[in-house]
């Protein structure tokens, strides 16, 4: 490991301290280094977005929204091939959480990330990607 200077100006570093706090980091050099690596992660999928990468698009919905399970079983159809899996649980009464395993360019993960997430009566989703190395 190498030791390096870095300047911030005191505004930021608040930033990094209290994210340092809410997280439990140890120091600061942890919270820098996961950072940097964030950053580092998301400046390689900007630069590459056809790369091949792997995803979990996490999502909750309405299950009981008009026509919604048929619009989120079409999205998946067209797209059957980016799909490896899927995991759906009863959340409540009126919820369910899906958690979608995919495989594909970067791009196309995205795209059908935001077909299902914009869908109305979904009321989160996010997408995380692993670039294949």
């Amino acid at each position: 490991m190498q030791r390096v200077t870095v300047t911030l100006d005191e505004e930021l570093l608040a930033e990094v301290d209290a994210l340092m706090r809410e997280r439990g980091y140890q120091n600061r050099s942890e919270a820098i280094r996961d950072l940097t690596r964030s950053g580092l992660k998301q400046a390689r999928e900007e630069a590459a977005p056809e790369a091949p990468c792997m995803g979990a698009l996490i999502y909750v919905y309405d299950h009981a929204a008009r026509e919604l399970s048929k619009r989120l079983a079409r999205h998946y159809h067209d797209h059957h091939d980016l799909t490896l899996s899927t995991l759906h649980v009863h959340i409540d009464h009126d919820s369910c959480l899906e958690v979608a395993l995919l495989k594909g360019q970067g791009n196309a993960l995205k795209q059908f990330a935001d077909e299902v997430t914009s869908s109305r009566s979904v009321r989160y989703g996010q997408l995380v990607l692993i670039p294949e190395e």
